[in-house]
């Protein structure tokens, strides 16, 4: 089974050698997709110093600038798709996810799973070195997507997936329409609105010890609103599914 790992990157120079060695390292082969937004850092450029010494299994797809983390990991899987792989995992690349947790993910959808969720809150709260403010609004937009969905995950925000390349296939990915932490909700909404079985494995997050976090308070605006528009869409597969 050919595994894709998706990392979007904006100025994580500080981290992106070291998170490519680890995934290298895993017992699991998974290749490495780096997409990167004209990080001003230079971290594309150390992307490409370390694919002389993984040209199989390490790419790079630099863009024109900050586009979005939706845009991005849509690209990452059309990408995915066009090049035969079985399951595309998304990841950050600051270590708050383990990379080690890559396997599990992989053994759950295995078992059978067509989406699985490395979830902070499946097993009580499992988030470190957050301030409480930030770990509030996470729980509780995870919370109000419950309500407002009725979709049976717990962490519906989590940015640490394994999708089927089934499941990327059926889902009309031009239809996805939020590109911050929106879309990690329109995304496992959409394949649980379709049929296909989510679930959850609990993780250990932790937050970033070196480069620059992306959040801010937009991006959970967007996903506020965006929920209750995506409760009342009519979601349908990609034309000819």
């Amino acid at each position: 089974m050919r595994k894709l790992v998706i990392i979007p990157t904006y100025r994580e120079r500080e981290n992106i050698a070291a998170m490519i060695a680890k995934v290298f390292s895993l017992p699991e082969p998974f290749d490495l997709l780096v997409i990167d937004d004209a990080s001003p850092d230079g971290t594309a450029d150390i992307v490409r110093q370390h694919q002389a010494a993984w040209p199989d299994r390490l790419f790079l797809i630099e863009r024109s600038g900050k586009l979005g983390l939706g845009t991005a990991y849509l690209t990452g899987f059309r990408w995915a798709l066009d090049h035969g792989y079985n399951y595309v995992f998304e990841m950050d690349c600051d270590f708050s996810h383990n990379p080690d947790d890559l396997v599990r993910l992989f053994r759950a959808a295995e078992e059978g799973a067509d989406v699985v969720v490395g979830s902070r809150y499946v097993q009580g709260v499992n988030v470190v070195n957050w301030p409480m403010s930030r770990l509030l609004m996470s729980y509780c937009a995870s919370i109000y997507v419950r309500l407002i969905t009725r979709m049976p995950v717990r962490d519906a925000t989590a940015g640490f997936v394994c999708y089927s390349r089934r499941v990327l296939q059926t889902i009309d990915l031009d239809a996805v329409r939020m590109k911050g932490y929106g879309f990690q909700i329109e995304m496992k909404y959409t394949a649980w609105r379709l049929g296909f079985r989510i679930r959850e494995v609990s993780i250990i997050f932790m937050d970033r010890t070196a480069g620059v976090s992306k959040m801010s308070s937009g991006i959970f605006g967007e996903a506020f609103w965006g929920v209750i528009a995506l409760r009342m869409r009519r979601i349908r597969p990609a034309s000819g599914r």
